[in-house]
């Protein structure tokens, strides 16, 4: 059976693999204080021309939201998110298991609408009552967006003015960053989220290794970040595993490389969908793929492919997602073109 489930089915990168592999028997310090993190550190450094960079490690994408977001807000504050934010869709409710609740706004195609915010911490600040109220703390986006759509540098560039004005945090949550990056019209680069962002990451786990975030701080980490890492649990004892991946993916442009073939797949498919009359859900230009199915199609078509659950759309239609990613086969994507 052939699969676009989602694009962390495989393991990881045959040169990723290959580092781990050379570097297994050699003893290094533990935490992630050794020579392959400090390496794969300021080969993330240079990638996004932000040398003062404050870099760290995590394991993976719910654990690094929840410990960033916890130890950017204080008690009393709510992290703001779209309605179809990751953090508040898809992550059991970790955020507010830490602490703190996402505060949602109505999306359009995934993203937040700078005038939208502004409208909200406007209205928020207006209510002689918000001592009362949750405050809103920081800004939450992703990029691509849970709908594979991206945000514009004139679209970030608006909201980080927003988050200025209010002395807001903005955290990039990014997860399929790679897959944004080289997708055609992204006008971002990641020196742009230095510039833009208080903090964003950069995934690995997505994007071609075993496992791993990279959590970039621009400005510098928030105090004793480490030890809120610690906390939360996610501090691996181990962390070479995740500076020794990250070495790998940054070296000879290797997350471009694979990100670029990851889009490059879904172009075909989305290609072969429009070819053979099929509707989008929503129009993306990333390794997601949305498909408005009709349910005894999708039936049909799950006996031979493997693809993701999206929403019920009416009682006849289903949307589901396709994705592509570092792995996939170009064989693969024929093999499916060839069963709608």
């Amino acid at each position: 059976m052939i699969s676009f489930e989602s694009d962390y089915m495989e393991g990881a990168h045959e040169r990723v693999l290959a580092r781990l592999s050379e570097t297994n028997r050699e003893p290094l310090s533990g935490y992630g204080f050794d020579r392959y993190c400090e390496r794969a550190k300021e080969k993330i450094r240079e990638a996004c021309e932000c040398p003062e960079a404050d870099v760290s490690f995590l394991v993976g994408g719910t654990q690094t939201n929840q410990t960033v977001i916890a130890s950017l807000l204080r008690s009393y504050e709510g992290v703001v998110a779209a309605e179809s934010g990751h953090i508040n869709t898809h992550e059991a409710g970790a955020i507010e298991y830490a602490g703190h609740k996402v505060l949602t706004l109505p999306h359009r195609e995934g993203k937040l609408d700078p005038s939208a915010l502004s409208a909200y911490l406007e209205g928020f600040y207006a209510d002689a009552n918000h001592d009362h109220a949750v405050f809103p703390g920081m800004i939450y986006l992703s990029h691509p967006t849970e709908y594979g759509t991206l945000y514009t540098r004139e679209e970030l560039t608006a909201i980080s003015e927003v988050c200025r004005r209010y002395d807001m945090p903005l955290y990039l949550d990014g997860a399929r960053l790679g897959y944004a990056l080289v997708s055609q019209g992204n006008d971002l680069s990641l020196a742009d989220l230095c510039r833009l962002c208080d903090v964003f990451y950069i995934g690995g786990t997505k994007v071609g290794a075993l496992c791993g975030e990279a959590v970039v701080f621009p400005k510098g980490a928030p105090k004793q970040f480490m030890t809120i890492v610690k906390q939360h649990g996610a501090l691996l004892a181990k962390g070479r595993v995740l500076g020794v991946q990250f070495d790998a993916l940054f070296e000879d442009g290797l997350y471009f490389e694979i990100s670029r073939h990851a889009v490059a797949m879904a172009d075909r498919l989305r290609a072969g969908f429009r070819e053979k009359g099929y509707s989008f859900y929503v129009q993306t230009v990333t390794n997601q793929i949305f498909v408005v199915l009709e349910n005894k199609a999708m039936e049909r078509l799950s006996r031979v492919a493997r693809f993701g659950f999206w929403e019920i759309l009416d009682a006849n239609h289903t949307v589901v997602r396709f994705a592509t990613g570092w792995a996939t086969k170009e064989t693969d994507v024929e093999a499916l073109i060839s069963l709608l």
